[in-house]
Formats: C-alpha cells, structure tokens, sequence
C-alpha cells in the first residue's frame, strides 16, 4: 500500500507530498560521479542519501526506475568552462587512456557502492556513450535562439531564459565579470558551454566532429540534461544531488532542458548537505578527505560510516572525525549484538513500525527512525521484534540481522579451553583471570545452556 511520503524540495524550499507523474511509479535521476579519482567520504554521504530516498519509495510501494550518469568527458577544473578535462588530466598524469581511467575509477566507486550497501541505480549511462543525444540537444537549443557560437564553443544565453536565477536564487547584479569568472567572448557572466571546440583538434583522447564546426566535446552540464530525457522523459519525477549542485549544474540543466523542452524539466529536487571536518566542508585543504578502502585500513567498517551517515539528517551538515567514526562503529556494534541475542516469536510490532513509517515518510527522518529501533530494542516488553527489525532494515540497510562469521585466532580458542578447564575444576579466579585476558584481546566470551561461545566485541 503506498503511504503519504513528504519531501524537502529544493524548488519550492519547502516540504511536500510526493505526488508521481505516473501512478505508483517514481523516475528518478542521480548526479554520479566524475569518474577520474577516488570518491572520498563526503561523496559518498550523498549516495547514502540518495539510497534511503530510493528505498524508501519502494518501501512505499513504488516502482523506482533509476538513472546515475557516469561523467567521463568534459567535466573541466573550472565550473568557468576553463582549464583542462578531469578525465583527459587524469589520463595524461597516470599514462592510460581515457577508457582505462574511468574503466578503473569506476570500478572502485561500484566496489564503494557494494561495501555501504548501496542499491545500483537500474541504468547507468556514460556522458561518451551519448554524444549524439548531446548534441541533438544542442542543435535544439541553436534553433530556438537559447545557443550562440564564440571562438571556443557553442554557448547558452542565459539572458534568454528567464528563470535562471531563480532556483538557486542567485543575484545576477552581483556576478560581476573580473571578479568570480573571466567574461572574454560570453554575452552574460552565468553563460555556460554547451560544447567545446578542441583547441589542438587530435591532442584529446576524446573529441568528436560536429555540425557546429570542426571537432569538439560536450560541456559538463548537457549530459545530464541529454540523458535524463532519454531514459526518463522530458518531465520527470525526481533529480537528487549534493547541495554544491544547486548554484551552477541543477541551475544550468533546468535552464537548457527547459529552454529545449518548453516543459517542466523535474518536480522534486533533493539535495544532501556536505559533510564537514573541523566545521568546513571536506576538502583536500580540509582534511578529512578519507576513502572507504582507507578507513578500512584503519579498522573502521563500511556499514559504521553508513550507521554514521544515518544519525544526521540528510540536509543538515554532518561533522566527521575519526573519535566520531569509531562511536558510530561501537553503537553498530552493540546494535547488532543486542539483535543476535534476540529470538524471532513470529509475531511484527505494529506500533514502533508505525513510528518508524512516519520517521521516513517525513522527509527521510533517519534520526529519528533509529531512534525508534533503539526504542524498539529497550523496550522489554516489546513483541515482534525480529520481523520489525527486518523491515526497518529495509530503510537502514545496515545488514541488522546478518550473522557474522568470526574468525577467532587459535590463542584465543586455546585461551577459552583452558578457561573451561578452569571452570570444571572450580578454579573461579582463574578462569576470571583467563576471561580478561581474552577480553583484552578483543573477544567476549558468553556462558549459555548450549555451551561457551566466542564473539567479537
């Protein structure tokens, strides 16, 4: 049965019923990534959010289709449309080819995916395996009098389009030439490439011929705009992304597809806040700027960043440090310990998972929604708590009624069978001299009518 859901739409600034175009189904687009270097955590934060969203349609009974591009040409280091291709840099510095840089950062970006338990969209779609729909899109946006051609590319005008200012609500007045951007040959400070002529036409690894001249590539932002269409339509139901989207790339591809389309481009359009390190936002200036493989060097779990993720409201910013990460990890921990020891009665509690439901339906509450698991588990007299751990599970995605395999070192079972030995002969002290030390060797050691058992703490 679908519910009433409520989200925070970037559009409206405020909270409102998700209401789809078609019934009980949900088109949903998200910004992946520039696929030239590792994602660090503070991307990742935003594919968590983008997750819960989608898990908690379907827990509502929608059918979601999601879309993620993959941008893998023409995302330059300037949102200026200056400086030189992410990939093609990429490329240059670690001796491969375009392919094999994004083939690999891929990759490790879809191994991230599987670690932090995060659903694949349903289609990915790679900004070089679109070319012709860019430019189709160009071509559109040429013949309606949106596009114009300088010595570099062919450009959006974005005087032309009346609503450019308004969804990041940004001031025209104070985007002065000279100061943020360098105007050279564009009409308006805000205009942005819609494709690029290569400056040495055979230099790039990726380029391709064009009816606007000679040959080229696409600028960053018509990809999304092109392949959003393509697989969702022209109107569509959701779009999500990082807050730092808002200003320049959500704004620019609601103008071109709108300008294109004459339509609506998105209804909904959610964003997640970044997550911060010593209160800025992480950066390579900042600090902080881990990747999941390093935070498993250190001992952390995936899931424990996920769990970590999950007690901060998508749209508030998240502090992260390491004393942090590891009070996430010891909660998941007990979390799950608490779960283990449970017995499965057969029966659902339909109170805490009516509380838990009205948590998620509110603009994805996950504060509030662990907090009613924990309720969950404290309360004594609670029924049904295994069959409503697995559905709120559905939500966290915290692998909550996983068992885990333990590997216990050979020193520690020794050291258990000499505690037993210990036991069988009343010697108490001794066996509580053997327990501390298994415990100061990271182990719990548990007495049960079906015999000692060995966990990690």
């Amino acid at each position: 049965m679908i519910k009433m859901l409520k989200i925070y739409n970037t559009l409206s600034r405020k909270k409102e019923a998700f209401k789809p175009i078609k019934k009980g189904e949900a088109g949903m687009y998200a910004c992946g990534p520039t696929a030239y270097w590792y994602q660090h955590i503070g991307n990742l934060r935003t594919y968590i959010f983008s997750d819960i969203l989608r898990r908690t349609l379907e827990y509502n009974g929608f059918k979601v289709k999601q879309v993620m591009n993959v941008t893998d040409v023409g995302h330059l280091t300037s949102d200026a449309d200056e400086g030189e291709d992410k990939i093609e840099k990429a490329a240059l510095k670690e001796g491969k080819s375009a392919k094999q840089i994004v083939d690999y950062y891929l990759g490790i970006f879809r191994e991230d995916l599987a670690k932090l338990n995060i659903s694949e969209p349903g289609i990915w779609c790679k900004a070089s395996e679109h070319i012709k729909e860019q430019i189709e899109l160009v071509k559109i946006l040429e013949k309606k009098g949106f596009a114009y051609k300088t010595s570099d590319g062919i450009y959006f005008d974005t005087s032309k389009f009346r609503d450019y200012t308004k969804f990041a609500r940004l001031k025209k007045e104070g985007l002065e030439a000279g100061k943020r951007i360098s105007l050279k040959e564009k009409k308006n400070i805000t205009d942005f490439a819609l494709w690029k002529f290569s400056e040495e036409p055979g230099k790039r690894q990726q380029e391709w011929p064009s009816p606007f001249g000679g040959i080229g590539f696409p600028g960053w932002h018509i990809e999304c705009s092109a392949m959003s269409m393509k697989y969702l339509g022209e109107h569509f139901d959701i779009h999500t992304g990082g807050i730092d989207h808002i200003p320049v790339h959500h704004t620019n591809e609601i103008a071109q597809s709108e300008a294109a389309t004459g339509k609506k481009f998105v209804n909904y359009w959610l964003h997640g806040a970044f997550l911060v390190f010593k209160g800025e936002k992480i950066s390579k200036s900042t600090g902080g700027l881990f990747t999941i493989a390093e935070l498993q060097e250190q001992g952390f779990l995936p899931l424990a960043y996920r769990y970590l993720a999950l007690t901060s409201h998508y749209r508030n910013p998240l502090e992260f440090s390491l004393e942090g990460l590891e009070g996430a990890q010891n909660s998941y921990k007990r979390l799950k310990n608490i779960i283990a020891e449970l017995h499965d009665d057969g029966k659902t509690n339909k109170a805490y998972l009516k509380k838990f439901e009205s948590a998620i339906n509110n603009d994805l509450d996950m504060p509030k929604a662990l907090s009613v698991l924990w309720g969950l588990l404290r309360d004594e007299k609670a029924e049904g708590k295994i069959a409503t751990i697995k559905e709120m599970d559905r939500i966290f995605g915290l692998d909550l009624l996983k068992k885990e395999e333990i590997s216990v070192p050979e020193e520690v079972k020794k050291l258990a069978e000499e505690r037993e030995k210990a036991r069988t002969e009343k010697n108490w002290g001794l066996a509580d001299e053997i327990r501390k030390k298994i415990i100061d060797k990271g182990y719990a050691i548990d007495d049960t009518p079906e015999g000692t058992k060995i966990k990690k703490q």
